[in-house]
């Protein structure tokens, strides 16, 4: 993408209402136009860190086993007055009359969606276990919504739903939800911590929150040091073995983790004081077993084993997609913007032309900008006629991890500049070595054979 095309309203002045960081540059960047309070617009910057996002989430359920669907955003007071939530959810849920006088209320959760779905198709034990899911906008009208897409009232959710036969069953399939947000949250760069939470109007004994830990969290968190040293990484699991999920369960809840609201101040106390830790978290995830709350109200039943109605035992399972933007940005910025994880940036690398204008730096960029294109990744070339000042900043500001600088000063040593944003370390390098280099980072494992001809065609014009 040529800056000079693109759609990206950066503003000089930070706006008043932003409190948070994340909000702040957010608004700043380009990257969200707040439509009502805690309704918001994504402008193509946003949008497409949203779509990266969701991208990571899909790629992660569909390795674990869960089917994507799309249920409706309007759903019917009928079903929720089945399952007795209908008055029970309270002043949140945004509640609707159609033209007929039928009540109907803007879905802030699919619980009861689902279960419909379920009692209609599925008869038989032998269809279990089935998880499906979808990646859908919400709305709670929060009393207070504030810090920009972090307490939003229209927000992007990634809401899956198990049905199994047995408790069991069902504990496993908890079991393989953990397993796939902590992969999930990794490849975003960040590091979510599951706690043991509380269960609120959704119900249900087993449940844990992912926090990441931030400043700005809204949750305070207690936890034991040893937490932060686990590390998932890119191990193989069967996401069909009850003793491999259930190790990993294990193994990232057997220290002390827990929000404000399960904190048991004898249990913290016997950690080793050294290793105690109080700090802030923002959840961007939970995962819930409730068994036959919504089944048996509902009439989910499957024919057992031995012919007899059964009724399911359920959980859900919820990754908030757009607050994980804001979350992102809290836990990875600096004082002049944003620093995009290499798993989630909206582009690959940034090219900047220190003298647009100039027949050789023009040419450089151009060909830079299609190496890249051509080995798969993406660039937001600035070729705005703008001061160099001016053109770093931005780049900045909505913080791609990785920049290219053309001048032609370089180019007489035939060199370009890579900047790691992270760092702020430049190295000087032949353009060929750069885009090689900028490959390396994001597809590590792959040999780049194909990189060396294509890169030699495109720079031979001038270097």
């Amino acid at each position: 993408m040529r800056l000079s095309r693109y759609f990206l309203p950066v503003l000089k002045e930070t706006p008043a209402e932003a409190q948070i960081v994340s909000h702040r540059l957010m608004l700043r960047a380009g990257m969200i136009k707040q439509a009502s309070a805690g309704i918001y617009s994504w402008l193509p910057l946003g949008f497409k860190v949203l779509r990266k996002l969701e991208n990571i989430v899909h790629e992660e359920q569909a390795r674990a086993g869960h089917i994507p669907m799309l249920m409706p955003t309007l759903q019917s007071a009928d079903l929720w007055r089945e399952s007795g939530r209908y008055d029970d959810y309270g002043a949140e849920m945004l509640r609707i009359t159609d033209r007929h006088g039928r009540d109907m209320l803007y879905g802030p959760t699919n619980e009861e969606l689902i279960t419909d779905i379920f009692r209609s198709h599925v008869g038989s034990y032998k269809d279990l276990p089935l998880t499906l899911y979808h990646i859908q906008w919400k709305f709670r009208d929060e009393v207070r919504p504030r810090f920009g897409v972090m307490r939003g009232r229209e927000f992007l959710m990634k809401d899956g739903y198990n049905f199994d036969l047995t408790k069991e069953d069902a504990l496993h399939s908890y079991n393989r939800h953990l397993v796939s947000y902590l992969r999930t949250y990794e490849r975003m760069g960040l590091q979510a911590i599951p706690m043991r939470a509380d269960s609120g109007p959704i119900g249900g004994d087993d449940t844990h929150e992912f926090l990441v830990l931030a400043d700005t969290g809204e949750s305070e968190v207690f936890y034991d040091s040893q937490i932060t040293d686990l590390k998932f990484g890119d191990r193989e699991l069967d996401y069909d073995s009850v003793e491999q999920c259930q190790a990993v369960l294990e193994e990232f809840t057997s220290r002390y983790a827990r929000t404000d609201e399960t904190h048991d101040v004898a249990e913290f106390n016997k950690i080793p004081e050294d290793r105690r830790r109080t700090a802030r978290g923002i959840e961007v995830g939970q995962i819930f077993y409730f068994g036959t709350k919504y089944s048996e109200a509902m009439g989910a039943t499957v024919q057992g084993p031995d012919g007899k109605p059964v009724p399911v035992h359920m959980g859900s399972h919820g990754i908030g997609v757009s607050r994980l933007v804001g979350a992102i940005i809290e836990a990875s910025h600096d004082d002049k913007g944003i620093i995009w994880p290499e798993g989630v940036t909206p582009y690959h690398v940034g090219i900047v032309n220190l003298k647009q204008g100039d027949t050789e730096a023009d040419a450089a960029c151009e060909s830079l900008y299609k190496a890249v294109q051509a080995v798969g990744l993406e660039a937001l070339y600035d070729d705005r006629d703008e001061r160099a000042g001016g053109k770093f900043a931005t780049m900045d500001l909505i913080g791609l991890p990785w920049r290219i600088t053309v001048g032609p000063r370089g180019l007489k040593n035939g060199v370009v500049e890579l900047t790691s944003r992270r760092t702020g370390e430049s190295v000087e390098m032949p353009p060929q070595q750069a885009i090689e280099k900028i490959l390396e980072i994001y597809h590590p494992h792959h040999h780049h054979n194909i990189a060396q001809p294509m890169a030699k065609q495109s720079f031979h014009t001038w270097v």
